[in-house]
């Protein structure tokens, strides 16, 4: 079993600032060569906690992990943490899980995205999906030098990551960001961890909503944003890992996703825990889900050359 929980040595919040890790160099650029498309002129006030837990972010960041070329598949993985929006689990959700992700010779690209601020967005509501897309668009484009096949270029989230995972697979016929080059924003599979999906009052987690949509959302704006009714026959494959004892995020939000995906013919998987709890912090979860998703990802070719 992978060592999922193998704690990063190097200290790389620093952007710009290289490491070794499994023989090869890291680095931490930033999103967007120039300006961020719809921010506002606040300054930067992101706050990084003892754990590398990250809130206000307003800078975004593309931390970028490369498996040896000996083991490397092509595969990549863009890594969304979660945190409802509000802040964002960056070693446990995204450096840890890239870490074990490089151990299957796929390479994995953290992203630390926005956060919706009304002080630091002019439109909050898109701010994370022009992240995401930037995020898609970028690696495609840099897929040689970083040994990627811009065929295999998957999306994975958590929790509200998993939200804005799901958005980027669903609302990809739209650009969001300048896109002159015509690049694919298309991600080629997605992994779904305890996502929110829905904005729904019956499932929607109402911390994530209210932060990305605001207090009183408009119904069709609501509508947009729950991305089991944007499932169409183009959504990319994904697979869904969810526990039924989550009280946080339902487990209605990856069963609805899930049905929706069977509606459209797209090809899914899902595995559901009895227990686990939100951010699977119980066993059996907690041991064994990375597992499943290397089990699904050999199964569907991405760890294999």
């Amino acid at each position: 079993m992978l060592s999922f929980k193998r704690v990063l040595t190097a200290g790389f919040l620093l952007a710009g600032i290289f490491f070794s890790l499994t023989g090869n160099a890291q680095q931490a650029i930033p999103l967007y060569p120039g300006a961020i498309p719809n921010n506002t002129d606040a300054p930067d006030e992101e706050v990084v906690n003892a754990s590398q837990g990250v809130s206000k972010v307003s800078r975004p960041t593309l931390s970028i992990y490369l498996p040896p070329r000996d083991k490397a598949t092509g595969a990549a993985v863009i890594v969304c943490p979660g945190g409802g929006y509000g802040t964002l689990v960056m070693k446990r959700e995204g450096y840890d899980v890239a870490q074990a992700l490089n151990e299957l010779g796929i390479a994995a690209f953290v992203l630390k995205y926005r956060l919706p601020g009304d002080n630091t967005n002019k439109d909050k509501s898109i701010a994370p999906l022009q992240d995401a897309q930037q995020a898609i668009s970028l690696v495609r484009q840099r897929a040689g030098e970083w040994g990627v096949n811009p065929a295999k270029i998957g999306i994975m989230g958590f929790s509200a990551g998993g939200h804005l995972a799901s958005t980027a697979g669903t609302h990809f016929s739209k650009a969001y960001i300048s896109h002159p080059d015509g690049i694919s924003l298309r991600p080629d599979f997605m992994i779904l961890v305890y996502p929110v999906i829905s904005f729904s009052d019956s499932l929607g987690h109402k911390g994530s909503r209210e932060r990305l949509l605001g207090t009183s959302p408009a119904k069709a704006q609501v509508d947009l944003f729950s991305n089991d009714l944007q499932v169409t026959t183009q959504t990319p494959p994904t697979f869904l890992l969810h526990a039924g004892d989550d009280t946080v995020v339902p487990i209605g939000n990856s069963l609805r996703f899930y049905e929706a995906l069977l509606r459209h013919g797209v090809a899914a998987g899902m595995h559901i825990y009895p227990t686990g709890a939100h951010g699977f912090s119980k066993a059996p979860a907690k041991e064994d889900w990375f597992a499943q998703c290397r089990t699904w990802l050999k199964a569907n070719s991405f760890t294999a050359p």
